[in-house]
């Protein structure tokens, strides 16, 4: 028996009924397959332009510092990084947890540092960033022996960081 057949032998309300759930079931599907989709990525998309406008003010905000460090040559002076890292880490406490430090590239340097305090780690590579325009190109940090305490390998570079 075909869907032709059974249709005709409804009643003319049975088949207006049948009709209207068929045409409800056709906007479903379409709903389903069509709209949520779209009202789906116009959601992402919202939000991404929401983090974009975020980023943007925030980098309007720190435009006035980067232009400042760009100025002063982005250490500050005439500092090398070798130099300007030992004094910063020294004046951080961080001074007699450093193990080795070796160039890495033009404007690199890769160091170790073992038994650091996390904290004081964290604070003095945002001050290098912050403040002499060093960036962290590159980090592994693994626990030490004790509580709050690390070893890190970490390649700082000096202006913008190294493309991978």
């Amino acid at each position: 028996m075909n869907l032709r057949h059974w249709l005709e032998n409804l009643a003319p309300r049975e088949r207006r009924v049948v009709y209207a759930a068929a045409a409800l079931a056709g906007v479903l599907v379409l709903y389903t397959a069509v709209a949520l989709p779209l009202e789906r990525m116009h959601a992402r998309q919202s939000a991404r332009v929401d983090r974009k406008a975020a980023d943007l003010a925030w980098m309007r905000q720190a435009a006035p510092r980067v232009a400042a460090i760009t100025a002063r040559g982005g250490t500050g002076g005439h500092e090398s990084l070798v130099v300007l890292v030992d004094r910063t880490g020294r004046e951080s406490g961080l001074g007699s947890t450093v193990r080795d430090q070796s160039p890495s590239g033009e404007n690199g340097l890769r160091l170790r540092l073992e038994g650091a305090s996390f904290d004081a780690m964290v604070a003095w590579l945002a001050s290098l960033q912050q403040q002499h325009g060093v960036s962290v190109s590159d980090a592994t940090i693994d626990t030490a022996t004790a509580p709050g305490l690390v070893n890190a390998s970490i390649t700082l570079t000096h202006g913008a960081p190294a493309a991978p």
